[in-house]
């Protein structure tokens, strides 16, 4: 089996993801947390680079939606941080 450059940047992803998720459970990190949504969209990001190389639909439609979601929450962090600024 090889091993190519964009193998490392999906399994740093897949690693982001799941540190996250641990983070989470232990209570390292909250969901409400803007640093929660940063890490699930760059993990989702480095595998969605990986598969622009090797391209699987199921793992596509996961990680797109997963940072199409992580998104939303960055910008639901950021009009919150707005509104208490005001």
């Amino acid at each position: 089996m090889e091993f190519y450059w964009y193998d490392v940047l999906g399994a740093l992803g897949t690693t982001t993801i799941i540190v996250t998720y641990v983070l989470l459970q232990l209570e390292g990190v909250r969901s409400e947390q803007v640093a929660y949504s940063l890490l699930n969209a760059l993990g989702a990001a480095l595998i969605l680079t990986s598969l622009y190389f090797s391209f699987n639909l199921a793992a596509f439609l996961v990680e797109f939606f997963w940072l199409l979601i992580s998104l939303f929450g960055i910008g639901k962090y950021m009009i919150r941080s707005g509104e208490k600024g005001v």
